[in-house]
């Protein structure tokens, strides 16, 4: 685990069968200009490792952020948290500091999450996913 954490300091756990939460991921791969984060997906061994008390259910409900200390933020708070340290993304997650917003945001990720798989076909993430190609970055060649 400590390899991990030092070539990436957080590590973001998502469903890697889903193609909305792959192009997610491949989205904020490419929005990364400081490599802070390593994506890693929940069908990899290593994610029981990193979040032994995570179940499987836990971790198909929303995007998990496992920072360098071992705290885990979960959906919206994940985006709030990544937001903060990847530059084009600083206005939403300040946006989502202001007080009341978070509650929102979490309602409206539930929501999104439970419907990811009819919300990947109808705005074809599949498609997208070919046109957004993987970033090659050297931490996640050293898997």
């Amino acid at each position: 685990m400590f390899a991990i954490v030092k070539r990436a300091p957080h590590l973001v756990l998502f469903d890697d069968e889903c193609p909305l939460c792959t192009f997610q991921m491949r989205l904020l791969t490419w929005l990364d200009w400081f490599n802070v984060i390593a994506a890693l997906p929940i069908s990899d061994p290593r994610v029981q490792a990193v979040a032994p008390h995570l179940n499987r259910e836990e971790l198909l409900e929303a995007i998990h952020c496992v920072t360098a200390e071992g705290k885990i933020h979960r959906g919206a708070r994940c985006v709030r948290f990544l937001g903060m340290r990847l530059p084009l993304l600083v206005p939403v997650a300040l946006f989502l500091w202001i007080p009341g917003v978070i509650q929102v945001a979490e309602i409206v990720y539930q929501w999104i999450s439970r419907h990811r798989l009819y919300l990947s076909r109808l705005f074809g993430c599949k498609e997208a996913c070919a046109i957004l190609p993987a970033r090659q970055r050297k931490q996640d060649e050293e898997k």
